[in-house]
C-alpha cells in the first residue's frame, strides 16, 4: 500500500473512533499530594494539576473539566486562602483547560504557548476521538502567550515554562519548579499507559520522545515528575516510557519503509512485549499501533 493510501485508511479508521463516555463528575474527588513546601499535585478527573501557594501568589498548572471547578476551588482553599492569580495551560485540550473560563472570570491571568491559544480560539477536530470543539469563550483564553519559554519568580521558586515542539500537540509546555525540583509534563507523559498523540493538533511521537529525553537528561533521582495522566512519577519511570515509545515507533517505522499495509503492521503486534505494563489504559494496544502508524505517515 502506498503512503497516500495508507494515510487515507488511517484517517478513516480513526475518525470512526467513539468519543469518551459522559462522566459522572459528582463522584470525582480532588486528591492533593504534597511535593514540597508550598507545592502540591492535585488529582481528579482529566489532567493532573500542580498548585504553588505562598506569600506572592497562588499559581496553578491546568484546571481539568469545567464541572469540577467548584471542587478544584475548594481543594485549593484547603491549601491556601489566596485566590489563584496565575494559570498555566500545558496545552489546549478540554480536560486541561475546562476550568479556564471560571478562573479567568475570577481574575486569574491565563498563560499558554502561542499555538495553544490559537487552537482554543478556533474550531478544532480531534481526529482520534472523532470530536469537534468550538472556540473557547473570551474569558477562557490565555491573555499572555509565549513562543519559546517564560519564567515566573514566585513563592521563593523559579517556575520555568518551556515549549516542547510538536510533542503531544504543537502547543505543549513543560513546567519546571526549579527550587522544588518538580516537573509537570502535561500530556507529553502518560504514566503507566500508552499515550494519546494528537496528530491533528500538530503532535508527533518523535517530539514526545525528544521532550522526554530532555527531561530525563536534566532530572535527578530526587526529581518528582507530574504526568498529564497517571500517578506521580520519577526519572526512572520516565526513562522507561521514553524507551518504550522509541522502540515501538522504531519497529513501526521499519515496517512502513518496507511498504507494509496498516493491517499487517497491527497484526505484527509491535507492542507485544509492552502491553502488560502499558496496554491497560485509555488506548488499547492495537489502536495505539494504528495511532502511531498514522502519526508516522502523516506528521511530517
Amino acid at each position: 500500500m502506498r503512503l497516500a493510501a495508507l494515510a487515507f485508511a488511517l484517517v478513516a479508521g480513526l475518525l470512526a473512533a467513539p468519543a469518551p463516555a459522559q462522566q459522572d463528575f459528582s463522584k470525582v474527588e480532588i486528591k492533593p499530594t504534597k511535593l514540597a513546601e508550598g507545592l502540591w499535585m492535585l488529582e481528579g478527573s482529566g489532567g493532573n494539576l500542580a498548585v504553588s501557594a505562598g506569600e506572592d501568589a497562588t499559581f496553578l498548572v491546568d484546571d481539568q473539566f469545567a464541572p469540577l471547578v467548584p471542587k478544584i476551588f475548594a481543594a485549593i482553599r484547603a491549601l491556601t486562602p489566596q485566590p489563584v492569580k496565575f494559570v498555566v495551560n500545558t496545552h489546549w485540550h478540554f480536560d486541561h483547560t475546562g476550568g479556564n473560563e471560571a478562573l479567568g472570570q475570577a481574575g486569574a491571568v491565563i498563560v499558554a504557548h502561542d499555538n495553544s491559544r490559537l487552537r482554543m480560539s478556533t474550531d478544532q477536530l480531534i481526529e482520534f476521538l472523532g470530536m469537534r470543539t468550538k472556540p473557547s469563550p473570551k474569558a477562557a483564553l490565555p491573555v499572555i502567550t509565549f513562543s519559546a519559554d517564560t519564567t515566573f519568580h514566585l513563592n521563593g521558586d523559579e517556575i520555568h515554562v518551556a515549549h516542547a515542539p510538536r510533542a503531544h500537540t504543537d502547543g505543549d509546555s513543560i513546567v519546571h519548579f526549579r527550587r522544588a525540583d518538580v516537573v509537570h509534563m502535561g500530556d507529553i507523559y502518560f504514566n503507566g499507559m500508552y499515550p494519546f498523540i494528537d496528530t491533528a493538533s500538530g503532535g508527533t511521537v518523535d517530539g514526545v520522545i525528544a521532550a522526554a529525553e530532555k527531561i530525563v537528561a536534566r532530572a535527578t533521582d530526587a526529581t518528582k515528575i507530574i504526568p498529564g495522566h497517571g500517578p506521580l512519577s520519577n526519572k526512572a519511570e520516565l526513562a522507561a516510557y521514553r524507551e518504550m515509545l522509541a522502540t515501538v515507533s522504531g519497529r513501526i517505522k521499519a515496517q512502513i519503509r518496507e511498504g507494509r499495509k496498516l493491517e499487517e503492521i497491527v497484526a505484527s503486534k509491535p507492542t507485544r512485549d509492552y502491553d502488560e505494563k502499558w496496554g491497560k489504559g485509555f488506548i488499547k494496544p492495537d489502536k495505539f499501533v494504528e495511532m502511531l502508524t498514522r502519526n508516522l505517515v502523516l506528521a511530517k
